[in-house]
């Protein structure tokens, strides 16, 4: 089945599905010579994993990711890296009620219809699981990035109708780390998580939105037309489960602005041209400039709801379905590492791509 990949030289091929043997996939591209933290790579995933805390789902998976090929003595060999993060904590009869009915706003029934077959336990291959083997990728590509000094931070800047303020200084990992729901804010934090938990009594579901800002990308990545690099970050982004909405820069803003206003002038500060304002968003005709970049990813209401709604079954019948099992009320605290591992991927590739653009003098 196409679509399983991301990259060009720098590539993610996933497999699994969320209540098989397990989940995993093969990084390719990575040069050899990288000294490799294991350690990182549990981290992220540890970061990303189910039953963390009282606001994520309760499922209980340990992702402990074995890594199979492509690393000698800590470091990469050049040879595809291949790991597996084994399924533990599956309880499929939760779902033996799906078994003929669609579930609205998921993947059923276009899945059953594409297919003529679909795995019901957990989603299946359209499971937010899958996106544990991005996170292992991303924990690569973003060691490799450390080597070119490019950083990668992500965190939740709103959750339903409460938004985060502005920060005047740069977010690092610390400060999203350490609370559950991800917010660098802690008063907005704290709003958070008590919405969260409302929500989540009532037996509904909250959307919201994860920020991300990538500091010390060299100018020049990304390719012509249709490979601009803006347009790969949203392909990225809109890749992740639940996503409904990418914007860059000055986003949808730039809409109600003027040239005037919006647009980005150059100087030259002590022999180095920067742009003095960033509405770009670090990228102009598609190619970095050398300013951060930066982007906002909406993630929508999980899906499944404890809450009855009505829907049709295989034959058309009308039903009534109540949401069973352990689902996140709100996805957004999960999906961070997911953001910043899909962004540390792209950034990757496209650093690879470019030793082809032109000649070393």
């Amino acid at each position: 089945m196409p679509g399983n990949s991301f990259g060009e030289i720098f590539k993610i091929t996933s497999f699994g599905e969320s209540h098989g043997p397990a989940i995993g996939g093969i990084v390719e591209g990575c040069p050899a010579g990288l000294s490799l933290d294991t350690d990182f790579i549990q981290l992220m995933l540890d970061r990303r994993r189910p039953g963390q805390s009282s606001i994520t789902t309760q499922r209980k998976e340990e992702d402990t990711v074995e890594l199979l090929s492509g690393i000698f003595e800590g470091k990469t060999i050049g040879t595809p890296i291949g790991f597996l993060i084994r399924n533990k904590d599956v309880k499929s009869n939760d779902y033996d009620h799906l078994k003929e009915t669609y579930r609205p706003s998921h993947a059923d029934f276009t899945w059953q219809e594409k297919y003529g077959i679909r795995d019901y336990r957990g989603g299946g291959r359209s499971s937010a699981r899958e996106t544990a083997s991005r996170v292992v990728a991303g924990a690569v590509a973003m060691q490799l990035l450390k080597h070119y000094n490019v950083g990668i931070a992500a965190w939740v800047s709103a959750v339903g109708e409460i938004e985060m303020p502005e920060l005047h200084t740069p977010v690092t990992q610390e400060a999203v780390y350490n609370n559950d729901v991800r917010c660098p804010h802690p008063a907005t934090a704290a709003k958070m998580i008590s919405l969260i938990k409302e929500i989540r009594s009532e037996g509904d579901t909250l959307g919201g939105v994860v920020s991300c800002s990538i500091t010390g990308v060299p100018v020049g990545l990304g390719e012509p037309v249709f490979d601009k690099l803006n347009a790969s970050l949203g392909k990225a982004m809109l890749s992740i489960n639940a996503v409904k909405g990418f914007e860059i820069g000055s986003g949808f803003n730039a809409a109600s602005m003027r040239g005037s206003a919006h647009n980005d002038p150059f100087t030259n500060e002590k022999g180095k041209i920067k742009t003095i304002s960033n509405y770009s968003g670090g990228i102009q005709g598609g190619i970095s400039n050398g300013a951060e970049i930066y982007f906002r990813v909406a993630f929508k209401p999980v899906a499944t709801i404890m809450t009855e709604q009505e829907t049709v079954n295989s034959t058309g019948e009308a039903v009534t379905l109540k949401g069973k099992g352990r689902h996140d009320p709100c996805v957004v605290p999960r999906a961070v590492p997911i953001v910043e591992a899909m962004a540390a991927i792209t950034i990757a590739d496209f650093l690879l791509l470019n030793r082809l653009s032109k000649l070393n003098s």
